[in-house]
């Protein structure tokens, strides 16, 4: 099982605030039932199957052109571990028992 977060980034829409445009991206994932998600301050974290995951991602990148963007930029950073399974709160359990 893949970890992974995006940030997506609209360019050119005339002003400094994207909130209206990350709860658009947002919105695709309320019905979305093949993978874990949880919005961040600045990113989306998703646990489930790699292909599946950026599949949403790619839906969430259109989204902003959509919605007037006229650039968007959109990062991704994903932790695909396959020697054990891995999830968002192992990831945090496992730091936690450390401190």
């Amino acid at each position: 099982m893949a970890i992974a977060q995006v940030t997506i980034v609209p360019v050119g829409t005339g002003s400094t605030s994207v909130s209206r445009y990350v709860a658009n991206c947002h919105k695709i994932l309320q019905d979305e039932k093949r993978v874990k998600y949880e919005l961040t301050p600045m990113a989306t974290v998703f646990e489930g199957d790699l292909d599946v995951i950026l599949e949403v991602m790619r839906k969430m990148h259109e989204i902003p052109f959509q919605n007037g963007a006229k650039r968007v930029i959109t990062s991704i950073s994903i932790d695909d571990r396959r020697d054990k399974d891995a999830s968002m709160s192992q990831k945090l359990n496992s730091v936690k028992e450390k401190l």
